[in-house]
């Protein structure tokens, strides 16, 4: 059966999902947002095309891991008899005559470890969401699959008749694979791949070298920061809220969504995370894309999200071919969302931007333009701050006026006073620190409840919602504000189950939401430690890590009773909350020189 015990590898590119059997079950071409390749993930109880395996006859035992600080994939077959294969996936990643190298391909290197194993290849791509892929023999040494819009050529030293036909042929020799655009492999295909391998991994290494993680769990915090980086895409800088869609969130929950495109909510907390560790230049990346998206807005409406080249329109519709998550359907593509009201977008696009004006160390410091820009999106804050809409959990058929949303729409204001002081614009600095301080007095009017004694997730009821956890990150609210601690107790009495926390415990768009949201426990335990809880933190965050697959990661849902993971994968929202928690709770460096 299916489950998301699943370890990406990519090049911020192409991704893709390996399985615990070493099977690709999920990528898309020609990039993230693109058509399934491999659709196994999404293609019901026993999908019969859709992956990409390498299999040991007789095999009895498999083990995988990373090859220490990247996201090249290793994993051991061994069959009854003791033989044994490894295989390294990876896509290539590195800098190639001053630029970067991530071609739309995946790589696969066999090697024979022990004895006389025997192997069989099943290459099964699909095309046009769960369509049959026509393939043939093109030549001695590939095989070509043509899809709907595009091409795609293996090219290998193995026998490619024995490939072709799933055959077993024994492994006496390193083989090599290349799965990428229908054109000539330029060199030998061993000794171009082998240099390809090294080069990526001294990538990936340098990469996380330059990170200034925590002295404890820096293998939690190493691993999320790979997969965060692989939700950027490279071109455009934008930032997808996970790799898959439709994964449901919880067992015939009709909540299957296409995470594929960039949220400017998830993109902020993932930018805010990577911040923590240095790695500023995802955050260079990001801030060119929202530059693009705010010219584009003219001064006007921001989506909640877009395409990752900045697309506004993401219809969403149904493939049919494709039956789902353990045939949990329907499975999505597009997300209806992009045409919600959602007002909090403009608070993290300032928020996001607010580094810009202060950080000496970026390539591209802010200026007088872009504070002009943002002031654009300041007014919208402005006009806003106390109008219904969707929500951050985007609730389909209601609105109300969020106090997420009003809280956000305030930071937008503050953090343009703040940006308007670094750059000695002292009138525009007034000017917005007088508008934050009006919706700050709205919110604290309107949303507090003072017969319940706690701040309510809307204006017009009196709502619990883990949201308001957030008004502590945002700086709303210190942690020894009365009004955050009742808030605080409230919230974990009535969405608390167990040691997972719930968005909200009210029917929504689907009914009654069933499974946790894992961000929302991580924001528990940040206001654990924030308000002098923190044994309490530690343990719940020790608790949290042992929910995480093989690979380290999480994703977006998790079921309080059995432990089970659902909803798409990797979520920027699980692994930011997990570096964030480990950056917060660690021990200083200083404790151990």
């Amino acid at each position: 059966m299916m489950d998301l015990d699943l370890w990406p590898i990519g090049n911020c590119q192409v991704s893709a999902l390996v399985d615990r059997g070493g099977r690709f079950v999920w990528g898309c071409v020609p990039r993230v947002d693109g058509d399934p390749l491999f659709s196994a993930l999404v293609g019901g109880e026993t999908p019969e095309a859709g992956f990409w395996s390498v299999e040991l006859e007789e095999c009895v035992s498999t083990e995988q891991t990373y090859r220490r600080n990247t996201p090249i994939l290793v994993t051991r077959h061994t069959d009854l008899a003791g033989n044994a294969i490894e295989v390294i996936d990876f896509c290539p990643y590195f800098r190639r005559m001053g630029r970067s190298y991530r071609p739309m391909a995946f790589a696969r290197i066999v090697r024979p470890l022990a004895g006389s194993p025997r192997i069989r290849m099943r290459l099964r791509p699909t095309s046009g969401w769960g369509g049959s892929c026509a393939s043939r023999v093109g030549g001695s040494n590939h095989l070509r699959f043509q899809l709907d819009d595009l091409a795609m050529r293996l090219t290998t030293n193995a026998p490619v008749g024995m490939v072709h036909e799933e055959r077993v042929f024994r492994l006496e020799r390193p083989l090599h694979f290349f799965l990428g655009p229908d054109e000539a492999f330029q060199g030998d295909i061993a000794a171009t791949l082998d240099a390809m391998l090294g080069e990526t991994e001294e990538e990936w290494r340098e990469w996380v070298r330059g990170l200034a993680i925590p002295l404890e769990w820096q293998e939690v915090v190493i691993r999320s920061a790979i997969s965060l980086k692989l939700c950027q895409h490279a071109e455009t800088g934008a930032i997808v809220a996970a790799l898959t869609t439709s994964i449901p969130e919880h067992a015939g929950s009709q909540r299957n969504w296409d995470y594929r495109y960039c949220w400017i909510r998830d993109a902020y907390y993932t930018v805010q995370a990577l911040n923590r560790l240095g790695a500023l230049d995802v955050l260079e990346a990001y801030l060119g894309y929202l530059r693009n998206i705010v010219d584009g807005a003219r001064g006007g409406h921001i989506q909640p999200l877009y395409g990752v080249l900045g697309e506004g329109v993401l219809e969403e519709r149904f493939a049919p071919d494709l039956a789902g998550y353990r045939g949990m359907g329907p499975v999505r593509v597009g997300n209806q969302a992009y045409a919600q009201i959602q007002h909090d977008a403009y608070g993290q696009i300032v928020l996001s931007n607010a580094q810009a004006f202060f950080d000496q160390r970026l390539f591209r410091m802010a200026g007088v333009e872009d504070f002009e820009a943002l002031e654009k999106v300041g007014e919208r804050a402005w006009d806003y701050h106390d109008q219904p809409d969707a929500g951050l959990w985007e609730l389909r058929t209601r609105q109300s006026v969020h106090t997420y949303s009003a809280a956000m729409c305030w930071a937008a204001c503050d953090r343009l006073a703040n940006a308007a002081q670094a750059l000695g614009l002292e009138a525009r600095r007034a000017f917005w620190q007088d508008r934050a301080d009006h919706i700050r007095a709205r919110i604290e009017t309107a949303a507090w409840r003072e017969d319940t004694r706690r701040l309510s997730a809307t204006f017009s009821g009196d709502d619990l919602d883990a949201s308001l956890i957030q008004l502590l990150d945002l700086r709303f609210l210190s942690p020894g504000d009365p009004r955050f601690v009742d808030t605080l107790t409230a919230v974990e009495a009535g969405l608390r189950r167990g040691s997972h926390m719930l968005r909200y415990a009210t029917e929504d768009d689907f009914g009654l939401p069933e499974t946790a949201f894992n961000v929302c426990t991580f924001w528990l335990i940040e206001a654990l430690h924030f308000t002098g809880r923190g044994a309490d933190a530690r343990a719940l965050f020790e608790e949290m890590l042992t929910r995480r697959t093989a690979a380290g990661l999480l994703s977006e849902d998790i079921d309080p009773v059995s432990g089970e993971l659902w909803g798409n994968y990797p979520q920027t929202y699980s692994l930011v909350g997990m570096i964030n928690c480990a950056a917060l709770l660690s021990k200083p460096w200083s404790s151990i020189r």
